[in-house]
C-alpha cells in the first residue's frame, strides 16, 4: 500500500481509474477523515490539509487525535508456525508472548 506521512499520521493512497482521481484516508485515528486528488501535489496537499483540519477538530473538541490501542493482539497462525513458536520460545526459556512480542519488536526497530 502506498502512503503519505505528515506530522506522524499516515495516509493511505489509491487511484481511482474510474473517477480518474488518488484518494485516501488518515489511518489510525478514531474517525474517518478523507482527502483526495487529481495529482500528487493535490493529494498531497488534501492530505496535509485534512490533518492540519483535524488535529484543530481534536484540540477545540478536547479529543485525544490518536487511537488508542489495549496492548492486547490476537494473530492467526498457521499450525505449522505455530509449532515452530512454541519450540523456538521453549528453547529461548520464554513464554510464546514473550517470544513474539520480542520478534516484533526488533522488527520495528529494524524498519525504524
Amino acid at each position: 500500500m502506498n502512503t503519505l506521512t505528515y506530522k506522524g499520521y499516515i495516509g493511505s493512497v489509491s487511484f481511482s481509474e474510474k473517477d480518474n482521481v488518488f484518494f485516501g484516508k488518515i489511518e489510525g485515528i478514531n474517525g474517518l477523515v478523507n482527502f483526495e486528488g487529481e495529482s500528487v501535489k493535490e493529494l498531497t496537499d488534501a492530505f496535509h490539509e485534512a490533518v492540519d483540519d483535524y488535529l484543530e477538530y481534536c484540540k477545540e473538541e478536547g479529543i485525544e487525535p490518536h487511537k488508542s490501542y489495549s496492548g492486547s493482539l490476537n494473530i492467526r497462525l498457521s499450525p505449522e508456525t505455530h509449532s515452530r513458536v512454541a519450540i523456538l520460545a521453549k528453547q529461548a526459556g520464554m513464554s510464546i508472548n514473550a517470544f513474539i512480542k520480542s520478534a516484533v519488536e526488533k522488527q520495528i526497530a529494524m524498519m525504524m
